[in-house]
């Protein structure tokens, strides 16, 4: 059995914007050498998502247009209120309730086989991040494990 890790790190440039991490997570499943396994991806924020689906534009789109239906800047949230809320405020501390809600539809990591020293996408299938909040860094993790 080996292990192999990777973290990503990049910059986003604010609300939905989305970054295909496919090309690059290939990449490294290729230098591993790992012929059967699983790698897992995970992102370590919780107003961001990791997302395996099509890149195409006009999806994107209806995504986006989704999330703000169903979790939009506009609603009333708890989170952000600071006079009521206790507890993990910090200092530069943002209203972002709306982002936090948007997450709950979408997960924060994926598993993925890879067979025959492979990635297993399917034939319209990307991994993307997405950011739900503002523009920020960003850490992604990624976890090969296999022989």
């Amino acid at each position: 059995m080996k292990i192999e890790s990777k973290e990503i790190n990049l910059n986003s440039k604010g609300e939905f914007d989305i970054i295909d991490l496919a090309n690059e997570i290939k990449e490294f499943v290729k230098k591993s050498d790992i012929q059967e396994g699983i790698i897992n991806i995970q992102i370590l924020h919780t107003t961001a998502a990791i997302l395996v689906n099509e890149n195409e534009p006009l999806l994107l789109k209806d995504i986006k247009k989704h999330l703000e239906n169903h979790a939009s800047k506009n609603s009333e949230y708890l989170h952000n209120n600071l006079e009521i809320r206790t507890v993990n405020i910090c200092e530069e501390e943002c209203l972002n309730g709306h982002s936090h809600c948007r997450a709950i539809y979408l997960p924060s990591n994926v598993c993925l086989n890879i067979i025959k020293g492979q990635l297993q996408l399917g034939r319209w299938q990307n991994i993307m991040f997405i950011e739900l909040d503002h523009d920020r860094p960003r850490k992604i993790q990624l976890q090969l494990i296999g022989q």
